[in-house]
C-alpha cells in the first residue's frame, strides 16, 4: 500500500495516507517476552545414585548458537560438576567451572571438499587437528595429528565398503624401539541375503555376519586368533513384541530380553543375564532413546526391578525421572 502511494511523487491523497498511518499504528508490537530467547530446563533424577542432573539451555542469534549450563546435586543440595558450554555451527566451547578448564572445538571449510577440524584442551595444553578431503563421491581421505606433534599423522581412507587407517605407534615395552606403523580397517559388503563385516585392529580380526528379514535377525560372529564364537538371535512376534537371545561359546554366558511396546510412548522389557546372574524387568514411559520433549507431558519415567539369582532378598527397585520445562 505504501509503494502504491509513493509511485507518483506528484500526487498525494491525504485520506489514504491517514488510513495507512492508522493501520500501521494498530499493528501488534513484539513484547519483551517474545524478543528474548526461550529457555529450556531439564531435570533428571536417578534413584540408583540419588543424584539430580540439571540442564538449562537457550538458543541465541536466531538459533545460530546455543548456550547450556549443566550441573548436578545430591539430596543434601550440594552442587557438583558444573559445566557451561557455547555451541555454534563452526565453534564450540565447553568450560568446567570447578576445574577452570575449557575444551575448544572448531570446524571450518577451507575450500570446497576440504574440511579442517580442531580440538584443544586448554589446561592440558593438548589438542588434535584433522584435515579431511573429498577425493571422489563417497570417498574421503583424513589426516589426523595431535599437537604438540610427536610423529607422523594418522591417515584414514573412507570408501563405500569400509575404511583403512595407517597409524604410527610406539612400543611401550622397549624404550629405544623406533615407532612402528600399524594398520587397521573395517570392510563390509553384501553376501547372499545378509551383510558381512570384518574389523581388523591390533592383530585381532573380528568377522560378523548379519542376516535380517521382516521377522528374524541372526548374527553369528567370531574373533581371531582367540576363536571366540558367539551369536545373537532376534525374533519379532508382531509389531509390538520382540525376543532377543545371545550366547557366547567361549564362556557359556547367555542373556535374553523380551520387549513389548504400546505405541511409541510405552515399553515393557524383561530379561536375564547369566554372567552377573541377574534377572530384571523395566518399564518406560516415553521413548527409551528419545528426548523428554517428545514424551507425554514432556516427562520420561523408567522403573526397573533387579533380582539377583543368588540372593533374592537383596532385590532392588530403581527409577529414573526426566522432566523438561519450556520457560
Amino acid at each position: 500500500m505504501v509503494e502504491s502511494i509513493s509511485s507518483n511523487p506528484n500526487s498525494l491523497n491525504p485520506s489514504t495516507t491517514t488510513t495507512t498511518t492508522a493501520a500501521d499504528s494498530l499493528q501488534p508490537q513484539p513484547s519483551a517476552s517474545s524478543r528474548r530467547p526461550s529457555i529450556r530446563v531439564t531435570t533428571e533424577f536417578d534413584s540408583d545414585t540419588s543424584l539430580f542432573f540439571h540442564k538449562v539451555s537457550c538458543k541465541l542469534f536466531d538459533n545460530l548458537a546455543k548456550l547450556k549450563l549443566c550441573f548436578q546435586n545430591n539430596n543434601k543440595g550440594h552442587v557438583s560438576d558444573p559445566q557451561l558450554s557455547f555451541t555454534s555451527k563452526h565453534l564450540s566451547c565447553h568450560y568446567h567451572l570447578h576445574e577452570h578448564n575449557a575444551l575448544l572445538n572448531g570446524s571450518f571449510e577451507i575450500a570446497p571438499g576440504l574440511q579442517l577440524t580442531a580440538s584443544h584442551d586448554v589446561k592440558a595444553q593438548l589438542g588434535e587437528v584433522t584435515m579431511a578431503a573429498d577425493l571422489a563421491p563417497a570417498c574421503k581421505l583424513e589426516l589426523t595429528s595431535p599437537f604438540p606433534s610427536v610423529g607422523l599423522p594418522k591417515a584414514t581412507l573412507r570408501f563405500p565398503f569400509g575404511e583403512v587407517s595407517l597409524e604410527e605407534n610406539e612400543d611401550l615395552e622397549e624404550e629405544d624401539a623406533s615407532p612402528k606403523l600399524s594398520v587397521s580397517g573395517i570392510f563390509k559388503g553384501q553376501v547372499l541375503n545378509g551383510i558381512c563385516n570384518a574389523q581388523y585392529r591390533d592383530d585381532n580380526l573380528n568377522l560378523r555376519y548379519s542376516y535380517k528379514d521382516e521377522l528374524t535377525t541372526f548374527i553369528p560372529s567370531i574373533s581371531l586368533p582367540s576363536n571366540a564364537l558367539s551369536f545373537s538371535f532376534k525374533r519379532r512376534f508382531g509389531p509390538s513384541d520382540k525376543l532377543s537371545y545371545s550366547y557366547y561359546f567361549d564362556t557359556n554366558y547367555w542373556n535374553a530380553v523380551y520387549k513389548h511396546t504400546v505405541g511409541k510412548e510405552y515399553k515393557v522389557k524383561a530379561g536375564y543375564d547369566s554372567e552377573v546372574r541377574l534377572g530384571w524387568a523395566s518399564m518406560w514411559v516415553g521413548e527409551e532413546d528419545g528426548k523428554a520433549k517428545t514424551a507425554p507431558m514432556k516427562m520420561k519415567v523408567q522403573l526397573m526391578l533387579q533380582v539377583p539369582q543368588d540372593d533374592v532378598r537383596s532385590s532392588a527397585l530403581m527409577f529414573r525421572v526426566k522432566k523438561r520445562w519450556d520457560v
